[in-house]
């Protein structure tokens, strides 16, 4: 039995495989998504438990995500780690600023 359904988002491959085995190996059901117009996909058609999102992503980045996560219902209580090596704190603040735990 699965203990949660985690929808994991990094745009970095080797990240992102990393994440999804560690979880599923915990017995997490653990969805990939390489971008943030996957993840949006993701998040519509079965929202998860828990998101881990990375920050920094080309196209849409990670800020964007979550607030589109955030201003629709379905998904707007659903938590959001943010995973990145950024280390400033303006990034940190923004994040918890939209709603990022």
């Amino acid at each position: 039995m699965s203990k949660g359904n985690i929808l994991v988002v990094d745009d970095t491959l080797t990240s992102l495989k990393l994440l999804v085995d560690l979880l599923s190996a915990e017995d997490y059901q653990a969805r990939p998504a390489d971008s943030g117009e996957l993840a949006l996909a993701a998040v519509e058609a079965q929202p998860p438990e828990l998101i881990l999102l990375d920050i920094f992503m080309p196209g849409m980045d990670g800020f964007e995500v979550l607030r589109r996560i955030k201003a629709r219902e379905k998904s707007r209580a659903i938590p959001v780690i943010f995973l990145s090596a950024a280390t400033e704190t303006e990034q940190r603040v923004e994040g918890f600023k939209l709603g990022a735990v």
